[in-house]
Parts: structure tokens; C-alpha cells; sequence
């Protein structure tokens, strides 16, 4: 019966050992059977906690644009290892995750409206969801709004970006901490 469980949540999509587990205490199955089982399939490499943590991040990254801290909160959440998740998430550079930021800002600048003091925050606020660090977000959309338009420009040159990040993450500052 644990098997056929196990089986036929990994049939909708893979799992981690700690999902599979709550599936099985769920369903009434003694945590020595769930072991039991857990650990053959992991001997067998059927369930993989590194490998779904290093497909959970690409995936997301590339899919959702998501960012390293709202990725270890995911993988959090689906009761991977932090010494796993910190493994595979450093696969993900400061370097493509600025990278994929500006990407997101760009995509979303194509259709913003309104004044750009009003976009600028908006669009922080979306990189802000997607965990970015408040530096980062910054400097991808003030970079981005000073390739837009002359208007734009002016706006972005009197963003001082460093200056923001660091109120952001100070709580003299008034600012939230990350």
C-alpha cells in the first residue's frame, strides 16, 4: 500500500522524501513502514532530494523568474535539506539573477503606463515578490527605465540606487529587513 502511494504521487510530478513521508502519514501508514519504503526508493534513486532541488531551481528561475530567497523558501516549504538547498541553489549566480531581473523589468516595461516614478516602484515592488534583493531590483529597473526613454532617463539619472538598497535593508532607515 505505501508503495502504491509513493508511486502514484510521483507519477504527478517529483517529489522530496519529506512529501512522500507526509503523503504516507496522511494516509495512515506507520513511519516504520514509510521508512522502510522511503529508503529503498532512495537506494534505487526513485526520490532524489538533490536532484529535485537542483530541478526545482532551474525550472522556477527560468520559468517564474523567481529569485535565490524566494527559491530557498520553495524548497523550504517542500521539506528539502538546507545544506541541499544551498547546493543547489548556488548553481544560480549573482550574475544570472541580475540577469534575469532585467529581463523580467524589460518584459513588464513594454506594457507600463504612467508616470515613471509610479512604474519604477511598480516594478521594484514585482522583483521585490520574486525575492530579489532591494539592490538588485533597483539598479535592473533604473537601468532599464534609463534605455526606455528620454523621460525616463532623466528620472533613473537621479536614482541613487546604493543609497535606496541600503534604506531598504536599514531599519533606522525605516526600511524592511530581508
Amino acid at each position: 500500500m505505501a508503495r502504491e502511494i509513493c508511486l502514484r504521487q510521483l507519477a504527478v510530478r517529483p517529489r522530496t522524501r519529506a512529501e512522500l513521508a507526509a503523503a504516507l502519514a496522511r494516509r495512515g501508514i506507520s513511519e516504520e513502514t514509510a521508512d522502510a519504503v522511503l529508503d529503498r526508493y532512495d537506494e534505487v534513486g526513485i526520490i532524489d532530494d538533490a536532484a529535485f532541488a537542483r530541478a526545482w531551481v532551474a525550472s522556477r528561475h527560468a520559468g517564474r523568474g523567481l529569485a535565490r530567497r524566494a527559491l530557498a523558501n520553495e524548497l523550504r516549504q517542500r521539506g528539502v535539506d538546507g545544506d541541499t538547498a544551498s547546493a543547489a541553489l548556488g548553481e544560480l549566480d549573482e550574475t544570472t539573477e541580475a540577469q534575469t531581473a532585467r529581463e523580467l523589468v524589460d518584459r513588464k516595461l513594454r506594457s507600463a503606463r504612467g508616470e515613471p516614478e509610479a512604474v519604477f516602484r511598480r516594478l521594484v515592488g514585482m522583483l521585490a515578490r520574486k525575492g530579489y534583493p532591494p539592490g538588485v531590483a533597483i539598479r535592473a529597473v533604473k537601468d532599464a527605465l534609463a534605455a526606455q526613454s528620454a523621460e525616463a532617463a532623466e528620472f533613473a539619472e537621479q536614482i541613487d540606487a546604493d543609497a535606496l538598497a541600503d534604506a531598504e535593508g536599514d531599519p533606522a532607515a525605516g526600511g524592511p529587513i530581508d
